[in-house]
């Protein structure tokens, strides 16, 4: 198959490269040009410009990793750059297009940023293209904003004051599986028009992940919970301690009391 991936650059991105170039012609997208890799061939195209997106002709499958998070109006932002890709998609006659969102449930009381994920699920399955969708929660690997910011916690905080959010249950995923899933459905016929929760093996809140992450390292960590930090307040102290912009950080911990 020929398989077109936007977001190719991103962490998920560029681990799922290889992986899926092992079986198949791989098509990496970008809004800046750059020099083709091994079995993969870099272009250039940009989801919110509906003109660049002739790139499809000729794919069978794209898969859609990108988001405009810590950029004003993410939500307005995801939900035309989706729309512009089904259309898009439609015209060039795809077999599928593979979307990985976020893990929560349909209430009206989502926060913004799961919002804005479920909403640019159904603007991609606006056209004519079946849509899978994988719906995963933080993703434990190199890169991943929410791990890397738990594991500067740790490295940084003997002692931590943390808002309650570090109490809410999860349900992490590893990046490698989060590949393996992802290159598992493209082209499944069985999966095209549906959505798969996908989780690892444990359920634990984020406080247990910083005392493990604390224990693999060898190092002691005391965690003080208290009410008072606002999910603003949370997002800036974490880009005070750790390398997450707070711009990104707040719609992050929004989207924790789901």
């Amino acid at each position: 198959m020929r398989i077109a991936v936007f977001g190719a650059s991103g962490v998920i991105g560029s681990a799922l490269l290889p992986r899926l170039a092992e079986a198949h012609e791989v098509v990496a997208l970008s809004r800046r040009a750059r020099e083709d890799d091994g079995d993969v061939r870099w272009l250039v195209a940009d989801a919110t410009d509906e003109a660049s997106l002739g790139v499809l002709d000729g794919m069978d499958v794209a898969v859609y990793l990108i988001h405009s998070l810590g950029s004003q109006s993410f939500e307005a932002v995801d939900r035309a750059a989706a729309e512009n890709v089904a259309r898009a998609a439609g015209r060039a006659g795809l077999r599928q297009i593979v979307f990985l969102g976020g893990l929560g449930d349909d209430s009206p009381e989502l926060s913004p940023h799961l919002r804005s994920r479920h909403e640019t699920a159904r603007a991609l399955a606006s056209g004519p293209i079946p849509v899978t969708t994988l719906r995963a929660a933080m993703v434990v690997g190199a890169g991943s904003a929410a791990f890397e910011t738990i594991r500067a916690l740790v490295d940084r905080l003997p002692v931590m004051i943390c808002p309650r959010w570090v109490g809410v249950p999860t349900q992490p995923i590893a990046l490698r599986d989060v590949i393996g899933y992802l290159a598992g459905v493209c082209g499944h016929e069985a999966a095209y028009g549906r959505a798969f929760d996908v989780g690892g093996p444990d359920v634990m809140t984020y406080r247990e992940m910083i005392e493990r992450i604390a224990r693999i390292q060898g190092k002691r960590r005391h965690v003080l919970e208290v009410p008072a930090l606002t999910p603003r307040l949370s997002s800036w102290w974490l880009h005070l301690v750790t390398p997450v912009n707070a711009a990104v950080a707040r719609p992050l911990i929004e989207g924790l009391r789901n």
